[in-house]
């Protein structure tokens, strides 16, 4: 494991990441046929849709930890796709940890932006967590564990998003932030600086 400091709790990011894969992929692997049309925390996204951006994030980042380059210039439809895209996603999620624990991954600069290494691999386990708390809270379900993100991922993270943040409400990436108690807890706190509504919940009762 690395242990790069600056990194919460002295882990590095292919270990937030995998943490974050470890409460992502179930609730991926969970989703019903039925939900696909359901309406996410993201107001631009249903369950598809989402499923097929978080698809992408997750093949687009194992390029950047290898310093190439990334598309984002359309999503693919991958879970239509064929019926086997939960464990498709479960596979490309694998190959995102193993990206970024690779010798060299976290080193120099990545993407069309050059942006530190660091970074990108954190803005990676973001939309990993974020995310798949939206696909969780759109069904009704719990994320695996203990239904937020780890403690450690999470302290990345706040330090993450406040250093995005500036941009990415200006590019649109995020929200307005939500209003969220001081004495929150740490994840909920984190989602309001996204621009979610931490007691969000489908009209559809799911």
């Amino acid at each position: 494991m690395e242990t790069n400091s600056g990194n919460a709790g002295g882990y590095g990011i292919d270990a937030l990441l995998g943490m974050a894969r470890e409460r992502a992929v179930p609730v991926v692997r969970a989703l019903p046929d039925a939900a696909l049309a359901a309406p996410t925390p993201c107001a631009d996204y249903d369950v598809k849709a989402l499923v097929n951006h978080l698809f992408q994030v997750v093949v687009e980042f194992q390029k950047l930890a290898a310093k190439g380059t990334a598309d984002f210039s359309g999503t693919p439809d991958r879970v239509g796709e064929g019926p086997d895209w939960r464990e498709r996603f479960a596979d490309e999620a694998d190959a995102l940890v193993a990206a970024w624990a690779a010798p060299g991954a976290l080193e120099g600069t990545a993407g069309a932006w050059q942006m530190p290494a660091r970074l990108v691999g954190s803005m990676a386990l973001l939309d990993l967590t974020v995310h798949g708390w939206d696909l969780a809270r759109a069904v009704g379900a719990r994320p695996a564990g203990d239904g937020e993100a780890a403690p450690a991922v999470v302290a990345q993270l706040t330090r993450t998003v406040a250093e995005v943040a500036p941009t990415a409400r200006a590019t649109g990436v995020f929200g307005d932030p939500v209003p969220v108690a001081d004495d929150a807890p740490a994840f909920e706190r984190l989602l309001g600086q996204t621009g979610r509504d931490p007691r969000w919940a489908s009209p559809r009762g799911w």
